[in-house]
């Protein structure tokens, strides 16, 4: 396919304008008459707002407004919507606690909106923000997941939710799973904790609103993953206006992470502002703000159990979670923990058969959503732990219970015991990989080296996969301009993954252009036909499907019109390398030529040229996998745990950039090893207050936190996607976590630890070995 097709590692364009400073973020857009607007949130987790004073604010110097729930209602602002709701055994729908944009009667969390500023300046706006009173009558707080599971605890939402549980839903089989541990010889059980996270994206949340009196028409800026998703929500539940009266414009989007997918109170309040003031105003979180208010997460507390027979296969599996979703369901809220994640609780594995019981409940913290993987970090972590469990109760080799258990790849496509069909995967070709490329076979020479230096060594694996390119379709748009440039306009968004390199590249392989003459648009609703957005690792699955079908029918097209310009049929005419060329003949035109041509004949002035268009539809979701090795040493007198090797070798289908590949899986690699290590969200259960607001109290993994990564692809194409090609952007995050976690277990092993959770600290280490040293000296 030329210097641009599949398996180039071409550099990404995009680069160029972050690298000079030149990249266009929400912060750097500034229209003539800004203003800016400051969020007054809640400094109580729980209360009845007995007076909500904003009057001395609105005297202050520079004050335009300050809105509070009564103003958002009398300007008929709806509230933010909740749209996946699962359902109970009974087929009952979840309850949906309403969501106001601003605190109406009763604040529910620390963080929570309960007023907006607007000002001519941003100084002026914080002036005023900390004169607005909050007077709050205490309610009890319910400040995490094992606070809302006691026996009478107090309730976040009485109606809604009794017991803190808004959904009891379940998957699999009861009866079967049940027989099957009846029948075990062995069963294995843990308790697991999902630590909660704050996704922490180097560009903070943003919202710049503008509002067009004369044509009634606002406009949106914000950094999103999914301009028309936010429009679509926008429009139906919040502003109630048709699609048209709202454009959604994502310019460069400094991170994601699952976290831009989704609808904030801030979107609506500059937008609300922008027509009460009539000028556009400006809003951008600060870094504590993030962490109040972002979107969180995971925060799942599980109890997993796995049966076996004697031979050490697996027979069934079992797991109880209790998932946090906050105090409020955010959009997909509900999705992540139930529909997103548990189907793929089986992993690589034959289990004849699995059940899982997921209850959804609400606290008095911040909502949590999907955050890269959504669900399925979760699952991984869950079986490839109880992988190790099983390894160590039966006393096999851990890459033997594996081997022993591994769906054979002759048995694709495979449908598991929770209702995924696999397409193809090769699991023991890639973890032997990976085994040699980590040295497994060495490592207890190493382990020994390290003993000598007083040191704890351990190794650990994880075998994950995923299921990607969900959400429905994707459309792809493809014009050429007079002089044959390529522009091409999608519905994904982009927030560092490459997009703009991906797409130009298949194009410039396709119509032999230089990628220079490749423009791709993206995120704005009023030039962007339509899209879905990007989230699930679906952009190149589903968004690049869609575009190589437009570049064939560009192709086609263009077959068409260079059949006129040779005056042969157009069964002729055959396309390489940028020229049409009638077959078997010296006569050719170029692709310039063609879309010239294309421009004249075109009898739609306001569309003239070559213009096509695709949707594609995925038939089945795809399924990346990989095994992941990861080997730590560990202090034992600071409990501090050091990663001095991570080997991994994917399965990613067919690559297209293997550099854009390789940027995708290390750096999720490094979010999952700061969840085993480092992150969480921590708040105060009595209080509800958040004890980790800054840098400084949550400790976000830093480039030192991992050696050179020993990356590598096998290449088993998808079957069941046009490309072939089976989706990254969350692989390495799937896979990382479950692999350093047995890994410190691994090393903990031998001084008597046999159990820690995430994140695994230098202190939760330090007490574990200490705790375990107390009990060998009490023996």
């Amino acid at each position: 396919m030329g210097r641009f097709g599949a398996g180039q590692a071409i550099r990404r364009v995009e680069d160029q304008r972050f690298l000079t400073g030149t990249g266009h973020y929400t912060d750097d857009i500034a229209p003539a008459g800004q203003v800016h607007g400051v969020t007054v949130r809640s400094s109580f987790a729980h209360g009845k707002i007995r007076e909500l004073d904003v009057e001395s604010a609105r005297e202050m110097p520079g004050v335009l407004a300050v809105l509070t729930a009564a103003d958002l209602e009398a300007d008929d602002i709806g509230d933010l919507p909740t749209i996946v709701r699962p359902r109970n055994a009974a087929g009952e729908k979840m309850p949906v606690p309403p969501r106001p944009v601003l605190a109406r009667d009763t604040v529910r969390f620390v963080g929570e909106p309960v007023a907006f500023v607007v000002a001519e300046t941003l100084q002026q706006a914080r002036d005023a923000a900390e004169a607005v009173v909050l007077d709050v009558e205490d309610l009890p707080v319910v400040g995490g997941l094992s606070a809302a599971s006691a026996d009478g605890a107090p309730e976040v939402w009485p109606d809604l939710a009794p017991g803190n549980v808004l959904v009891d839903w379940s998957m699999g089989d009861a009866d079967a799973t049940e027989a099957a541990f009846a029948k075990a010889d062995r069963v294995v059980s843990l308790d697991l904790v999902n630590n909660r996270l704050a996704p922490t994206p180097l560009e903070p949340r943003g919202a710049l609103g503008e509002y067009d009196a004369a044509e009634e028409r606002f406009t949106l800026t914000t950094g999103s993953q999914g301009s028309h998703t936010l429009q679509g929500w926008l429009c139906q539940s919040v502003l109630k206006v048709p699609p048209e009266k709202l454009r959604v414009i994502s310019p460069d989007v400094g991170g994601g992470f699952g976290m831009r997918l989704f609808l904030f109170n801030e979107h609506a309040l500059v937008l609300a502002a922008a027509r009460k003031v009539g000028r556009p105003v400006k809003w951008v979180a600060e870094r504590t703000e993030g962490f109040l208010a972002d979107t969180h997460g995971r925060d799942h507390l599980s109890h997993a159990e796995l049966a076996l027979d004697a031979e050490g296969r697996f027979l069934g599996m079992r797991v109880d979670t209790r998932a946090n979703v906050g105090a409020y369901v955010s959009q997909m809220g509900a999705f992540v923990p139930t529909m997103a994640g548990t189907a793929m609780l089986p992993g690589v594995y034959t289990i004849p058969t699995a059940y899982a019981r997921v209850r959804v409940m609400t606290t008095n913290t911040a909502p949590v959503d999907a955050y890269r993987g959504a669900g399925r970090p979760e699952a991984s972590y869950v079986i490839e732990r109880l992988a190790d469990a099983a390894a160590e109760a039966t006393g096999l080799p851990r890459d033997e219970i594996r081997r022993r258990n591994f769906i054979p790849s002759d048995a694709m496509p495979y449908k598991t015991a929770l209702g995924r069909t696999y397409d193809s995967g090769e699991f023991a070709r890639l973890m032997d990989e990976a085994m040699r490329r980590a040295g497994w076979a060495g490592f207890e020479d190493r382990r020994a080296d390290a003993a000598r230096r007083g040191r704890l060594r351990g190794i650990g694996m994880s075998y994950y996969v995923e299921a990607c390119g969900g959400g429905g379709d994707e459309t792809a748009h493809v014009h050429l301009d007079r002089r044959g440039n390529a522009t091409v306009l999608i519905g994904s968004q982009s927030s560092g993954q490459g997009h703009e390199t991906a797409y130009a590249q298949m194009v410039a392989a396709e119509l032999g252009l230089p990628m220079d003459r490749i423009r791709v648009v993206q995120g704005d609703t009023q030039v962007v036909p339509t899209g879905k957005g990007t989230g699930g690792s679906r952009s190149l699955p589903v968004g690049g499907a869609s575009l190589s079908q437009a570049v064939d029918k560009v192709v086609e097209t263009g077959k068409a019109v260079a059949a006129r310009l040779l005056e042969v049929p157009v069964d002729d005419v055959t396309f390489d390398a940028g020229t049409f060329r009638a077959r078997g003949t010296n006569a050719v035109r170029s692709l310039a030529e063609v879309a010239a041509a294309a421009f004249d004949e075109s009898p739609d002035a306001d569309a003239p040229g070559i213009r096509e268009q695709a949707a594609w539809t995925p038939p089945e979701a795809t399924y990346p996998n990989g095994c992941h090795i990861c080997e730590v040493e560990i202090d034992p007198e600071t409990g501090q745990t050091c990663i001095v090797g991570y080997t991994v070798a994917d399965d990613m289908g067919v690559v297209l950039n293997p550099m854009l590949l390789r940027g995708q899986i290390i750096g999720g690699i490094v979010q999952g090893a700061g969840q085993a290590l480092l992150e969480e969200v921590v708040y105060d259960e009595d209080s509800g207050q958040l004890v980790t607001g800054t840098m400084l109290d949550y400790a976000m993994p830093r480039a030192d936190l991992l050696p050179d990564i020993d990356f590598s692809t096998v290449e088993i194409p998808c079957r069941t996607n046009i490309l072939g090609v089976k989706g990254a952007g969350e692989a390495g995050t799937i896979g990382a976590a479950p692999a350093v976690m047995n890994a410190v277990l691994d090393a903990l092993r031998p001084a008597g630890v046999h159990d820690i959770q995430m994140p695994a600290t230098p202190l939760k280490v330090w007490q574990a070995l200490q705790a375990a040293a107390g009990r060998a000296a009490a023996e």
